[in-house]
């Protein structure tokens, strides 16, 4: 019984400590959970995510659809960018939203750009969206103009001030067109065989169309002012002490565009979801007629955002010619490619 007695407690104790080596594996690997939590929990993120706004020169359309692609497919995001979209109109200037410091990016036309440095704002474009102006006259089919001469006796409804209409008055002799003023409506134009009135080949041809009127048109580009359109742009100042942020924001651009080619009607419900004002075969037309100006010209071949000295030096001399800058300036001034991934 003596050694018997012995036995058990040696059983006992090798039991015991049996247990307390796996009590204290087990701490051990708690303990190691809970650090490599905690390091874990404690790292800063690697890729801080900045919150910018982009100001549209227009409600949401096609125009904006690789803004738009950029955003839905997490693009923006992916370059460390948390981007709020706002809608432009006809009581927005993205122009002084941006220069007042309201917002960083902002979309305009490429005279526009011009026009604000000469009244001393200061901004930089950084890519365009569409290498050329979908704008047009707009025509009866079997009453068209072949060259812009041709609108001498007729009535042409043309907004008062519009750049173009000054350009094309100073370059043709257009003395016999009875100029009245544009309202956004088409009512008179639809009325009259004969009369022609501003448009845009992305937009009116699709809407009056649908209410049975044919209709052609010429661009206004083939008279030779061609400025870029629904351009990206930044302030110097910002661009200065932002370089990184805005090489994100071009880079998400650009590839945002690329996706739109294909996902287009997909981005398209989005966009109509934040202008539920115009219809989805709208968007599906606007995206159709405005692919050569986006894809093509220069944009084939360079990529999309493209831009060259030799096309702003041409605006600029043209702004200048019409008494709209007080005097020229070299175009390295006001844009840069420098931010455009390579093709």
């Amino acid at each position: 019984m003596h050694y018997e007695l012995k036995g058990e407690e040696k059983v006992k104790k090798f039991n015991l400590l049996f247990l307390g080596i796996i009590f204290l594996v087990f701490l051990t690997a708690c303990s190691g959970e809970e650090t490599s939590t905690s390091e874990e929990e404690s790292k800063p993120d690697d890729k801080a995510v900045e919150n910018v706004k982009l100001v549209l020169n227009w409600f949401p359309k096609a125009q904006h659809g690789g803004v738009y692609a950029a955003q839905e497919d997490g693009t923006f995001e992916e370059h460390g960018l948390n981007v709020t979209i706002e809608p432009g109109g006809p009581q927005v200037s993205s122009v002084q939203m941006i220069a007042s410091g309201s917002a960083e990016f902002g979309l305009a036309h490429a005279d526009q750009l011009v026009i604000a440095k000469n009244q001393g704002i200061d901004l930089v474009a950084v890519a365009a969206a569409m290498q050329g102006s979908p704008q047009v006259f707009m025509f009866h089919k079997g009453h068209g103009i072949k060259d812009f001469t041709d609108l001498n006796g007729r009535k042409v409804y043309v907004q008062p001030g519009i750049t173009y209409w000054d350009f094309l008055k100073s370059k043709y002799d257009l003395s016999k067109v009875e100029e009245l003023a544009y309202n956004g409506q088409h009512t008179n134009f639809v009325n009259e065989k004969d009369s022609v009135t501003q448009a845009f080949a992305t937009s009116e041809p699709f809407f009056l169309e649908k209410e049975g009127i044919e209709t052609e048109t010429k661009l206004i580009a083939d008279a030779g002012y061609d400025p870029y359109n629904v351009v990206l742009f930044v302030t110097k100042e910002y661009l200065e002490k932002n370089e990184e942020t805005v090489q994100n924001f071009v880079t998400s651009f650009v590839e945002g565009w690329n996706s739109y080619k294909t996902s287009s009607e997909s981005i398209n419900k989005v966009i109509q979801n934040d202008n539920p004002d115009i219809a989805l075969d709208a968007l599906a037309f606007e995206t159709e007629s405005q692919e050569e100006f986006v894809y093509g010209k220069d944009a084939s071949e360079h990529g999309v955002g493209y831009m060259t000295e030799e096309r702003w030096t041409t605006l600029i001399q043209q702004l200048h010619d019409l008494d709209l800058l007080e005097k020229p300036f070299e175009a390295n001034e006001i844009f840069t490619t420098k931010y455009l991934p390579e093709k």
